[in-house]
């Protein structure tokens, strides 16, 4: 396992009693490494996990940004992080990430980088704060159901006891115990009928038949989340799309700083000499524009690479046309395959990307048009109880339909979503999680649907009534992402590689299937650990990582969160505050309904 800490406390008897240890006293600023000045530093992917890393290697890494070159496939960096389109044809953002306060990784870059709106100095986490702090994020509705007949603001969990005891067994046993195993696996039917899990599925995105082992990591990194977790409190939004409020921006600093992005470049293969259990990367063979080069690569260079997508091979559609389901892996999968069959230690790709039918699903962008005098828009109105058009938040994350057979969700953040966006025109995404099913009145899957039947469906399960006007004053853009749970498939030890793998002497990994001591997968600062990772191990650079925010060993969240899962109810409650009354903790108990 690779370690964040260099150091640690030990005892009197010389054993370490924190694992890893947080604040001010390990941001210093590293040491120069020797020769920095003459290395190269290769990025295979322009997504936010190399664009992270490409900072570290900035500014702890101190390597000249001439000397640091970004090669994407595409004609645009961001990944998986991206919002495009205009004011005629609709905008699209395949998806938005929940983001918090302890993304340590994350935040510890983006604090550095001018902001969109402020006036310098002011920074994009500076700008990111002030919204979040001045704007509460608090849903008004959380789940629905008969045609939105039913709403509830802050559902109960309906945790059955036996439920949280499993709850609890999960979080006590040993991770390799949960390895191959589903979450199916591990708990009984009145769990997944529990308003906790259809909260937790819908949130995250999981299904009952993928990663046990990821929901585990999940349970531990996020145990803080469950107070808030009904009414989405726990939660903070950027001001715009991602891609504006975080890739624009980001790439601008690197740019400034003399860091060249190549794009249109698809990296076909890596050229790695192997001697036993070591190697090193000594070129990259990539199709630039249609034509064919090699990139020589000395071993003092490094090459990072971003290993698999969330997002290749996507299919888009719109109004009149289903968005195609492709399910032939893409360039990225293809290179790590390669790899993986030439480099030990360098994880087994086929685990995550052998069954298209298990991991997509389809995220649909409403543009609804015409204010209030849109049908859609009114009855978002009606649900979140917020003025859409105010600038400030409106749903608080997605509204879940869950009598859908689709299980459909939606949000609307802060609009206008992106710069430039027209007046009463309100920027929704949504997606599907059981898009298998056929829909109450589109009677297919949501996969063969155009965006009308889609959009038809919404409008039913959300009761929106004069549905005809709706499609007239609406557009809308799909996206089918045949991978984009590719990460949460059942897996072990070894399936992902480190961020540096044992015997790399230049090569390392980021992105959604690289392993970490605990952070989780399908967030931004899980992508943005694995940069950090790379970056600090392939130059060892002698500053330690901030590990995740240690919520799993506070008693204060422990206790908030056990009260959560009953329903506001503390187990032992009544013994703990007779314990605990008139002492200095007594202030530590939730205080519950």
């Amino acid at each position: 396992m690779q370690s964040y800490q260099k150091s640690y406390p030990t005892d009197q008897f010389g054993n370490k009693f924190v694992q890893n240890d947080m604040g001010r006293y390990l941001e210093i600023r590293p040491q120069v490494p020797e020769g920095i000045e003459q290395r190269k530093a290769y990025f295979v992917g322009g997504g936010i996990a190399n664009l992270i890393a490409a900072g570290f290697l900035l500014r702890d890494g101190h390597m000249p940004g001439e000397n640091i070159t970004v090669i994407e496939q595409m004609n645009v960096s961001g990944g998986s992080f991206d919002g495009a389109g205009n004011n005629e044809d609709g905008f699209i953002a395949r998806g938005g990430r929940e983001m918090g306060q302890h993304f340590e990784c994350f935040w510890d870059i983006m604090k550095d980088v001018p902001a969109v709106d402020l006036p310098a100095p002011h920074t994009v986490l500076d700008e990111f704060r002030m919204y979040n702090e001045s704007d509460p994020n608090i849903s008004n509705c959380r789940l629905i159901n008969d045609q939105a007949r039913n709403r509830l603001s802050t559902p109960e969990m309906g945790l059955s006891k036996r439920s949280q005891l499993k709850m609890i067994k999960l979080l006590a046993v040993r991770e390799e115990k949960t390895y191959y195993k589903t979450i199916e696996d591990w708990f009984d039917q009145d769990f997944f009928e529990s308003n906790f899990y259809t909260l937790w599925r819908s949130m995250f995105a999981f299904q009952d038949y993928q990663s046990l082992t990821e929901m585990k990591r999940y349970m531990h990194r996020f145990l803080q989340y469950l107070p808030g977790f009904p009414d989405f409190s726990c939660l903070r939004f950027s001001r715009y799309n991602q891609y504006t409020s975080f890739i624009e921006p980001l790439v601008k600093h690197l740019k400034s700083q003399g860091v060249q992005f190549q794009y249109n470049t698809v990296v076909n293969d890596l050229d790695i000499k192997v001697a036993g259990n070591a190697f090193e990367v000594t070129g990259i063979r990539c199709t630039r524009e249609g034509k064919d080069e090699l990139i020589e690569v000395r071993p003092d260079d490094v090459v990072i690479v971003t290993n698999g997508s969330l997002t290749e091979s996507t299919g888009y559609g719109d109004n009149n046309t289903p968005a195609p389901f492709k399910k032939q892996a893409g360039p990225a999968w293809d290179l790590w395959k390669r790899i993986a069959k030439k480099a030990p230690n360098c994880g087994r790709p086929e685990v995550f990307c052998s069954d298209a039918e298990k991991t997509v699903w389809q995220s649909v962008s409403f543009n609804f048009y015409g204010g209030y005098d849109n049908p859609f828009n009114a009855k978002l109105r009606e649900l979140s109880q917020n003025d859409l058009f105010s600038g400030k938040t409106v749903t608080a994350g997605i509204i879940t339909a869950d009598d859908s057979p689709w299980l459909c969700s939606l949000t609307v953040h802060r609009q206008p979503q992106f710069i430039g966006q027209e007046d009463g025109l309100c920027v929704a995404w949504a997606y599907g999680l059981h898009w298998w099913n056929e829909g109450t009145v589109a009677r297919k899957p949501m996969l063969e649907c155009a965006g009308e039947e889609v959009l038809r469906e919404f409008c039913h399960h959300f009761g929106v009534e004069d549905v005809e006007k709706t499609i007239e004053m609406t557009k809308v853009r799909l996206a089918t992402m045949p991978w984009i749970t590719a990460e949460f498939m059942p897996r072990g030890a070894g399936d992902r590689p480190w961020p540096v793998p044992e015997g790399s002497r230049n090569l390392g990994f980021t992105g959604q299937f690289v392993e970490t001591p605990d952070d989780c997968v399908f967030t931004t600062e899980g992508s943005a650990r694995t940069g950090q990772m790379a970056v600090y191990g392939l130059l060892g650079i002698e500053r330690d990582i901030q590990p995740i925010w240690p919520t799993q060993y506070d008693i204060r969240s422990m206790l908030h969160s056990a009260s959560a899962m009953n329903d506001g109810k503390l187990p032992g409650g009544k013994l703990l505050r007779r314990l605990l009354k008139g002492t200095y903790y007594e202030d530590i108990l939730p205080k519950g309904r």
